[in-house]
C-alpha cells in the first residue's frame, strides 16, 4: 500500500468510471451498514477508505483540469462535478451513517485513541452540518443546493480563465516596454506576419503584474488594470445565484445566515469575535497606512489612481532602499531556489528530497520523494511556470493522505504545488522576484503539513480535519523564512556567476519586507471585512457594490474607478474554500508571526521549537484541534501582537 500512485487521467472514459465507483461505495456502504454489531475497525475504517480511494480516482481530474485546462477536460469535469457532489450529499445526509457513528462514539469511548475519536467527532459535525437529522423533502432540497453551488462555482472559475485567456495587448511601440525587465521584453516579444517585432502583453500574472510594476505608459497600465478588474461580467449573476443558495442552505439547517454556517467548524466561535479581530487590525493601521500613501504620493506628479500604485510603489522602494527587484532575479533562477529551498528544509526539519522520474503531464512538471530521518515519507509534485492552459494564482493539492489501511499496512502521503512563475526559454531560465520566493514558500509550508503526517486515519490526516481558519498557519510560518539572511545565503546565487546574493543586498531586502505593509494590510482586511458581511444577510445584485463600497470608505485609500469589479474575480470565496472565511489568513498569521518569533530568537538552525513544531503540528495534521495543538507547542496561547510586529505597524 506504500506505493505512489501514477499519474494517469482517461478523460473519454472518465464519467462512466467515476458513475461506477461511486455506485459500488453506496452499495458497500449498504452491506456495511447491514452489520448489527458496528465498532470503529469494521464500520468507520472502511468508510474512510473508501473515500481515500475515491480521492485517489477524482484529484487527477481537478488536477489536468486547473494546470493542462482542454475544452475536453472542461467538458468531463463539468459532467463530473454533479456525480461527485449528489454522492457526497448521500452519503452526507444518510441518517442510517450519523446515527451509526454516533453510537460508536458513545459505545467505544474508553477503546479509541485520540485520532478514532477525532474522526467520529468531525464526521458527526459534517452530518449535522449537512442535514443528516431533517426531514426528507429538506435533504433533498439540500442535495439540490449542494450540486447547482458546485456547478456555479465551477462556471465562476471557468469564465475568469476564458477571459484571462482571452484579452491580448500589441505593443508596437519599443518606448511603450522601456523599463520592462529584459527577460519580461523577451517573452512578449513576437514577429508579425509582416515581419515587424511587437510586444504582447496578457492578463496572465508574470506579464500584468511586470507592466503595472514597471510600464512607463500609464495609459497602457490603465488599460491593463480595467481589463483585469472587469474580467468575466457574467460572473455577477452567478455570485447572485451563489449567495441566494448559500442563504437558503443554511436557513435550512438552522442558521440565521451562512456566516453562523461557516463558523461552526472553525477556531472562532463568533461573528462579533471575527470583525473585532478584524477592526482592531484596521484601527492599527489606518494611520500608518495614511503615512505611506503621503510619501508615495509625494514622487508622483499628478494624483494617484489604483493602476499607478504598483508602479510609482517600485519607483520609491528604489528610492528608499536604493532597492531594484530586477538586480535580484539573476540570484532567483527557479531551480536553485528550489533546490536551496529543500536544503534550509533539511536544515531545520532533518527532512530531504530526491528527484524521481515518472511520466507526468507536462514536461516542466517534476517529482520528488521526501524522507525525514532518512526514511522515505511520501512524495510531492512540483508544476511552476506559468501558462496559457494554467489557472492563475498557486495553491497546494492534496493527492494521497497518510494512513494505514485494515491491515495496518501503511500508505504514504503525496501532493501537488502549483504556482505560476516566469516561464523559462532555450535562452532564458525562469528568473523569479523574490514574491514569487515568498509563494514558494508559502505553498510548500502547506505542502509539508501535509506530507510529514504520522496519523493513521486519513480523515484527520495531514491537511485533512483541520479546521479551515488554522489551516494556513503552517504555509504562513514557513514564508517568513523567505527573508531571514541565512536563508537567503543558501539559495540565493546568481545563474551565471554562482556569486552568492551580496550581504548589502540582503540586507535592503530585509529592511523592504514591510514596504507599505499597513496599505497591504489594509488591501486585505478589505478583502476579508467583505467576505465575513457580505455573508451575514443575503445581498443580491447593486447591494454587493454598494456593500463594498462602504467598506473601501475606511480600507481603500485611493478610490478604485466605478468599472473596477473585482467581485466577479474573488474566487477564493466563489469558486474556492474561503468563504466567509477569507479573514482566516489574518486569523491564522497570528499563530504563524508567534511561532516564527519563538524560533528566530532561539536560533533558527538550533531551535528546539523547530523541532517540536515538526513533531507536533506537522506530524499531527488534524488529528487534534489546532488550538490544542498550540498549546501543546508553545505551552499557552498565540500573542496577537506579533502580527503587529511580522508586519512592523507601531
Amino acid at each position: 500500500m506504500s506505493k505512489f500512485l501514477s499519474f494517469k487521467c482517461n478523460l473519454e472514459t472518465f464519467t462512466d468510471e467515476l458513475k461506477s465507483k461511486t455506485q459500488a461505495n453506496l452499495t458497500q456502504v449498504k452491506k456495511l451498514l447491514t452489520q448489527e454489531n458496528k465498532t470503529f475497525a469494521n464500520f468507520v475504517k472502511p468508510l474512510e477508505l473508501q473515500e481515500e480511494e475515491l480521492e485517489h480516482f477524482f484529484t487527477p481530474l481537478s488536477h489536468l483540469n486547473a494546470v493542462s485546462n482542454s475544452q475536453l477536460s472542461q467538458k468531463v469535469y463539468t459532467q463530473a462535478l454533479p456525480i461527485i457532489t449528489k454522492y457526497s450529499t448521500q452519503l452526507s445526509q444518510n441518517l442510517n451513517i450519523y446515527n451509526a457513528f454516533k453510537t460508536i462514539q458513545k459505545k467505544e469511548a474508553k477503546r479509541l485513541n485520540y485520532e478514532q475519536k477525532r474522526v467520529l467527532e468531525l464526521n458527526i459535525q459534517n452530518f449535522e452540518l449537512s442535514g443528516a437529522h431533517l426531514d426528507k423533502k429538506t435533504k433533498e432540497r439540500l442535495q439540490e443546493i449542494n450540486i447547482k453551488k458546485g456547478e456555479l462555482a465551477n462556471n465562476f472559475s471557468q469564465n475568469l480563465l476564458d477571459a484571462t485567456n482571452a484579452y491580448e495587448y500589441i505593443i508596437e511601440n519599443e518606448k511603450d516596454v522601456e523599463g520592462l525587465p529584459e527577460s519580461e521584453k523577451e517573452t512578449a516579444k513576437f514577429t508579425d506576419k509582416d515581419g515587424q517585432i511587437k510586444y504582447k502583453l496578457t492578463l496572465q500574472m508574470p506579464s500584468y503584474i511586470a507592466y503595472m510594476t514597471y510600464g512607463q505608459n500609464r495609459t497602457i497600465r490603465e488599460e491593463l488594470y480595467r481589463a483585469y478588474t472587469s474580467r468575466a461580467p457574467e460572473n455577477a449573476k452567478i455570485i447572485d445565484e451563489i449567495l441566494a443558495l448559500r442563504e437558503e442552505m443554511s436557513k435550512l439547517l438552522g442558521f440565521e445566515n451562512y456566516t453562523q454556517y461557516s463558523l461552526a467548524s472553525k477556531m472562532a466561535k463568533n461573528e462579533k469575535s471575527v470583525l473585532g479581530f478584524l477592526e482592531t487590525l484596521l484601527d492599527n493601521s489606518i494611520t500608518q497606512a495614511k503615512n505611506e500613501l503621503q510619501k508615495l504620493q509625494s514622487i508622483a506628479s499628478r494624483p494617484l489612481e489604483s493602476y499607478d500604485t504598483a508602479f510609482y510603489s517600485e519607483l520609491l522602494k528604489k528610492e528608499q532602499y536604493a532597492l531594484d527587484e530586477e538586480e535580484y532575479r539573476p540570484y532567483f533562477e527557479q531551480r536553485n531556489v528550489l533546490n536551496g529551498m529543500f536544503c534550509f528544509l533539511e536544515k531545520l526539519f532533518n527532512i530531504t528530497f530526491e528527484e524521481v522520474d515518472v511520466k507526468l503531464w507536462h514536461e516542466k512538471a517534476y517529482a520528488y520523494n521526501v524522507y525525514e530521518n532518512k526514511k522515505l515519507k511520501a512524495r510531492v509534485y512540483f508544476d511552476l511556470e506559468a501558462r496559457e492552459s494554467k489557472r492563475g494564482g498557486a495553491w497546494m493539492h492534496n493527492w494521497q493522505s497518510h494512513t494505514t489501511d485494515i491491515k495496518g499496512e501503511e500508505q504514504l502521503a503525496s501532493a501537488f504545488v502549483v504556482c505560476n512563475f516566469p516561464p523559462s526559454s532555450n535562452n532564458q531560465p525562469s528568473l523569479l522576484r523574490h514574491d514569487d520566493i515568498v509563494t514558494l514558500f508559502h505553498e510548500m509550508g502547506h505542502t509539508i503539513h501535509h506530507l510529514l503526517s504520522e496519523v493513521k486515519e486519513n480523515e484527520v490526516s495531514g491537511v485533512n480535519g483541520v479546521e479551515w481558519d488554522a489551516v494556513e498557519y503552517p504555509s504562513q510560518f514557513l514564508e517568513n523564512f523567505a527573508y531571514e539572511p541565512k536563508v537567503l545565503q543558501i539559495f540565493a546565487k546568481h545563474y551565471k556567476t554562482k556569486e552568492i546574493l551580496p550581504d548589502d543586498m540582503i540586507e535592503k531586502l530585509v529592511r523592504s519586507k514591510n514596504f507599505l505593509s499597513a496599505l497591504g494590510m489594509l488591501r486585505q482586511l478589505e478583502f476579508s471585512i467583505f467576505d465575513f458581511k457580505l455573508h451575514s444577510k443575503l445581498y443580491q445584485t447593486e447591494e454587493v457594490q454598494t456593500l463594498l463600497n462602504s467598506i473601501r470608505e475606511k480600507t481603500a485609500l485611493i478610490k478604485p474607478p466605478s468599472y473596477n469589479k473585482f467581485q466577479n474575480g474573488f474566487a477564493h470565496i466563489f469558486a474556492g474554500g474561503y468563504a466567509a472565511g477569507y479573514y482566516s489568513y489574518k486569523w491564522a498569521e497570528v499563530l504563524s508571526a508567534d511561532t516564527f518569533y519563538q524560533i528566530v530568537d532561539e536560533g533558527i538552525f538550533n531551535s528546539k521549537t523547530a523541532k517540536k513544531y515538526r513533531d507536533t503540528i506537522l506530524h499531527l495534521g488534524g488529528a487534534k484541534s489546532m488550538q490544542d495543538l498550540y498549546i501543546e507547542l508553545m505551552g499557552r496561547e498565540a500573542k496577537p501582537e506579533q502580527l503587529l510586529r511580522l508586519n512592523g505597524i507601531k
